[in-house]
């Protein structure tokens, strides 16, 4: 049964499971497992763990759904169903004990979004929507903030873990700053998301995201009034711009003057 809301309650049960993981691994001390794209993009021991069980928690639930995970090998399905897990967004951040890291976890039905759950878990709190219902927070309805103009928003991004990427972030990051109210690097692609949808970021630019890291968040902003853009960054990198629908082609504009995005990166 492929219901949207039904995804989001298995959603909700297993970021709540990996979350209470992700913490006893914090609680332990975090060092370095692995490195990724660079040696300053890290794998902890704790990321492979909670997308182990994330992957054995869904796929005991639902065994013939597919899977997209950060940490390990994609698995094909047979439902229609397919789910995109990050199973820390934030890893630098849990690295080092700053408490802006998340579970992530989205659910597809036949390539579309229906559900969405970002477990806040240092916070214990629990963003989630699916499609047809309210996004909330901890049960609370989300909405965005409400109209201001471009020289009052706080806006966030982040920065990639290749020097000749980071390179064109800054330079675009330094040209869009004057023109805002303030930009906020909080180191959670999914977490920044949330923040558009309940109305305490004006927006979010980022180079260099995957589908695992704004699949649900960027579904939990759209059902709270934001608009999302996954387009090409100036380096070459897929990016996600998002801000509330009714301010949301100023920012884009803005963003693309300021050269965060690709001449030709189309909307």
């Amino acid at each position: 049964m492929n219901e949207p809301a039904a995804l989001r309650a298995l959603a909700e049960d297993v970021a709540r499971a990996a979350a209470v993981l992700v913490r006893e691994y914090a609680a332990k001390g975090v060092s370095v497992a692995a490195t990724k794209s660079s040696d300053i993009d890290v794998v902890t021991a704790a990321d492979r763990a909670s997308e182990e069980l994330i992957r054995r928690l869904v796929l005991t639930a639902r065994p013939d759904d597919a899977f997209l995970g950060e940490e390990g090998d994609d698995i094909a399905g047979t439902t229609g169903v397919r789910w995109v897990v990050d199973p820390i967004d934030g890893t630098v951040n849990f690295l080092y004990g700053i408490a802006e890291y998340a579970v992530s976890i989205a659910a597809e039905v036949d390539g579309e979004i229906v559900a969405g759950v970002v477990m806040d878990v240092a916070k214990g709190v629990l963003y989630a929507a699916h499609a047809g219902g309210v996004p909330t927070r901890d049960g609370v309805p989300l909405a965005v903030r409400g109209p201001a103009p471009l020289a009052h928003r706080l806006i966030a991004t982040g920065f990639n873990y290749t020097r000749p990427v980071r390179e064109v972030q800054a330079a675009a990051a330094a040209r869009l700053l004057p023109h805002i109210r303030d930009i906020r690097r909080t180191g959670s692609c999914a977490l920044d998301l949330c923040r558009v949808a309940e109305g305490a970021l004006d927006g979010y630019v980022e180079e260099g995201v995957h589908l695992w890291d704004h699949a649900a968040g960027g579904f939990i902003a759209r059902l709270a009034g934001a608009r999302l853009l996954v387009t090409v960054g100036a380096g070459g990198r897929e990016a996600v711009v998002c801000a509330p629908d009714h301010g949301f082609d100023e920012l884009l504009a803005a963003v693309r003057t300021a050269g965060f995005l690709a001449v030709d990166a189309g909307e």
